[in-house]
């Protein structure tokens, strides 16, 4: 089974590059299981939604 550390890895990454099957099912089974990854995940997926909402192109600073 599937640490957290290793399940938070996975939805880190997930919000870079698609995850492979095997990731994808690992992380699907934990997250069924805990409650706290659950929430960590919602968290992700909040905080990605918001950067690219308010991205570089929102900024009124130049790009560095």
């Amino acid at each position: 089974m599937m640490m957290c550390k290793e399940a938070t890895r996975l939805m880190s990454l997930r919000q870079d590059r698609p995850l492979s099957f095997q990731e994808r099912l690992s992380l699907r089974l934990h997250l069924a299981m805990c409650g706290a990854c659950r929430e960590c995940n919602r968290q992700f997926t909040l905080l990605h939604e918001a950067g690219r909402r308010f991205g570089p192109e929102d900024s009124d600073e130049p790009p560095a």
